[in-house]
């Protein structure tokens, strides 16, 4: 129950709709700045940064590379330097309500052991106030668990997409700055996902990282801490079971 704040189902499914949302607007962007065909391109403004969405979005226009190129978004967020930061801080926010939640699901956990240990022994209006009691509990619990958990997703929700609407338009430039033509997200494994395999030469989510970690100017965490969430490892072919020795 307690685990549920932290669902890599629920970080999925937020990464994928984030994802879809700030590349949208990327590219609404790009619609916005391509010049009409035939007219003539007006000059950019001398103050434009490298950087920004809409240099990001200019420099789309002009991309002309063919490769294919993956990316972890589940990854490039969560372990970006920023990332790893505010989700620990969140985290560690919501440690006295899940402490809470833990405590009402053990006291439960008593009630339904103790009648379950006295069901002969008591008698019919003691066993009913019993059984209420155990009903009320588990009723205000599961509210208050609920409650929790869409707390802690919106507030999640809201770290997730400051860090992608930043990191959105650094992939594409990226992307098109190292002849990629198309780049997939690897979040979801196949068959969830649409890739089936790939290998780490076309993987881009690590110098992605990199570059949002400069941008941000956010240190790295110190080397005994770990990431708030798990991250499910980058696919890979699957290696051949081994033959056990002859003993």
């Amino acid at each position: 129950m307690i685990s549920e704040f932290i669902s890599n189902r629920t970080i999925s499914r937020y990464a994928r709709l984030t994802v879809a949302v700030v590349f949208g607007l990327s590219f609404l962007a790009l619609a916005q700045t391509a010049p009409a065909a035939g007219s003539t391109p007006a000059a950019a403004p001398a103050t434009s940064a490298p950087d920004s969405p809409s240099a990001a979005a200019a420099a789309a226009v002009k991309a002309t590379g063919t490769k294919v190129g993956t990316i972890n978004i589940e990854q490039a967020i969560f372990l970006s330097n920023q990332g790893q930061r505010d989700f620990a801080e969140l985290q560690k926010k919501f440690e006295p309500k899940q402490n809470d939640l833990k405590g009402k699901t053990d006291e439960i956990d008593s009630l339904k052991k103790q009648l379950s240990a006295q069901q002969d022994k008591l008698n019919d209006a003691s066993r009913e106030k019993l059984v209420k009691d155990i009903e009320t509990k588990q009723k205000s619990l599961d509210r208050s668990t609920q409650d929790a958990q869409e707390d802690f997703q919106a507030q999640q929700g809201e770290i997730g997409n400051k860090i992608l609407t930043v990191m959105a338009p650094l992939i594409v430039k990226y992307a098109s700055d190292n002849g990629y033509g198309m780049i997939l997200d690897t979040s979801q494994q196949w068959p969830r996902g649409p890739v089936i395999w790939y290998g780490p030469a076309v993987d881009i989510t690590q110098p992605v990282i990199e570059t949002y970690n400069t941008q941000s100017g956010v240190p790295a965490p110190a080397a005994n801490s770990t990431p708030t969430k798990p991250v499910k490892p980058t696919p890979k072919p699957a290696a051949p079971a081994s033959t056990p020795p002859k003993k």
